[in-house]
């Protein structure tokens, strides 16, 4: 099988549902978004460190792209098309799933009293990318939720605002467990 199909050469793209799209549309732009997050939660386990936190952060990151391509499947599919029922909307059991692991690193920081500044080792600097990536992700589906009506999106949007709060504390917590405290934006 080839890899290229010459069909999106005019500037057109196939959803699963099988209507074509520009591919400058707010549909495809929000699952393409969906697409690179996932790329980059790949570059956050690729660099994940050494320690004894590894195993289940890599569990997690893994899981988390399962999800991520789930709702691009979703934002890939029609809200006209009969086939969007068979797609499966993030389960609330995901959002809590974000939620607890949030908690459990937040017991292992310090309390957060200031703004702070990306970077210390690096994958909390790549958790940090992630985070600004799944809030431009949200924007974009929230553009596309309002110009094509809500559909199943309002679990999605959900999921990926509890997703960037969790790329955010999964950021300090690799610094902490690297022994790198958090660079505020006050500091000179």
């Amino acid at each position: 099988m080839k890899i290229y199909t010459r069909t999106g050469d005019s500037g057109k793209t196939s959803l699963f549902s099988g209507e074509r799209l520009k591919k400058n549309t707010i549909r495809v732009e929000a699952y393409g978004t969906v697409d690179e997050l996932c790329s980059f939660v790949g570059v956050i386990e690729a660099v994940l460190p050494q320690n004894g936190s590894r195993d289940i952060l890599s569990r997690n990151l893994r899981s988390i792209q399962r999800d991520l391509f789930a709702i691009g499947a979703i934002l890939a599919t029609s809200p006209e098309s009969g086939d969007i029922h068979l797609l499966q909307n993030v389960e609330k059991a995901r959002i809590e799933f974000l939620e607890k692991e949030i908690d459990a690193m937040q017991r292992d920081l310090d309390p957060l009293h200031a703004f702070i500044l990306p970077g210390g080792h690096e994958s909390a600097a790549w958790a940090q990318v992630v985070r600004a990536i799944c809030r431009r992700a949200e924007r974009t589906i929230i553009t596309c939720a309002e110009s094509e009506g809500p559909d199943n999106l309002e679990e999605i949007m959900r999921y990926i605002n509890r997703l960037s709060d969790y790329f955010f504390v999964l950021a300090r917590y690799l610094n902490k467990c690297e022994g790198i405290a958090d660079y505020t934006w006050h500091e000179e």
